[in-house]
Formats: structure tokens, sequence, C-alpha cells
């Protein structure tokens, strides 16, 4: 009978071992398929960060463009031009009170430029208003950087007598035409 029961016992270790060898394996195929499972989830949320990442960039991007463009708005209502004397490009005591709340405009909108343009009134020569409606927007310009506005915020341009805000002959309308106009756009623009 030992025999019978060594043999039984023997059969019975190998039925055993090939038992557990073989639920090893089923067990290791469902991890492995579990774990495939997984990684593919993993890869697909990270995918799905990665998207809403890059939406909420562009959410994020859109909304500060609309909030700088708003307040880029909100203070072009506000701006007011400076005048100049007939034939003159100095700064006149009126216009430094104006300046004043330009620069500090621009210094809390960070991210806003301006352009400050240069006109004049009808008389003199297409050439000759352009010259003096570019002094007018550099004497602005110089005054505001005076003022600590950066120069790479400042840009000027001239239009002379090009694009009079009245067009009546007369002392009234020549004085509004001559001027620095202020234009806010946003950096990088």
């Amino acid at each position: 009978m030992s025999r019978k029961y060594m043999l039984c016992a023997a059969l019975l270790s190998v039925a055993m071992i090939a038992g557990c060898s073989q639920s090893h394996k089923v067990a290791s195929q469902a991890d492995q398929a579990d774990l495939a499972k997984q990684q593919q989830s993993d890869a697909d949320t990270s995918r799905s960060r990665g998207q809403a990442e890059s939406i909420t960039e562009r959410d994020m991007t859109s909304a500060q463009q609309a909030e700088t463009q708003r307040m880029i708005r909100e203070l072009q209502q506000k701006m007011r031009d400076v005048y100049f004397d007939y034939d003159s490009f100095s700064i006149r005591e009126d216009a430094r009170p104006v300046l004043k709340d330009v620069a500090a405009a621009l210094g809390k909108a960070r991210g806003v430029k301006v352009v400050i343009e240069g006109h004049c009134d009808e008389r003199g020569t297409s050439e000759y208003n352009l010259a003096l409606g570019e002094k007018r927007a550099h004497a602005a310009r110089e005054y505001l950087m005076a003022l600590g506005i950066p120069s790479s915020r400042l840009e000027t341009i001239s239009y002379g007598k090009e694009k009079p805000v009245c067009t009546t002959s007369d002392e009234t309308c020549h004085a509004k035409n001559r001027r620095a106009h202020f234009v806010l756009i946003e950096e990088g623009r």
C-alpha cells in the first residue's frame, strides 16, 4: 500500500503543480490583458488630457486676447488728443496732463502699445505737413518716454494734412487738426 499511496501522492503532487502552473499562466494572461487595458486607458487619458490642455491653453489665449481687446476699447475711449500751436511741434502746457493720462493708462495696460499719429491742418504743402506731423508725433513719444513708457511700446506715424477731423477752413477747425492722436494696439501686432 505504501507504494500505491506514494504513487497517488506523486500523481496528486504533479497534478497540483500542473494545476498551479496552469492557473498561474491563466492569471498571468489575465494580468497581461488587464495591464494592456490599463495601458490603453492611460494612453487614452493622456491623449485626452493633452487635447484638454491644448483646448484649455487655446481657450485661455482666446480669453486673454478678448480681455486685452476689451481693455484696449475701454482705454481708447478715454484717450484724448493733444494739440499743437500753428507751425509748431512743442508740447503745450494743456497737453501735459493728457500725456500723463496716456502714460498712466499704458502703465496699467501691459501688452498694449500705442501708435502716435501726427496730424496737421490744411495749410502748407503735403511734404511740409508730413514732416511737421512726424515731429509732433515724435515730440509726444519723447514726452511719454520721459514719463517712463518704454520706446518699444511707442510707434509713430505722420498723416500730415491727409486725415482732418474738421474740414471747415477757419482757425477753430485748423486748431482741431493740429494734433497727436493715440491709437492703442495689442503688442505683437
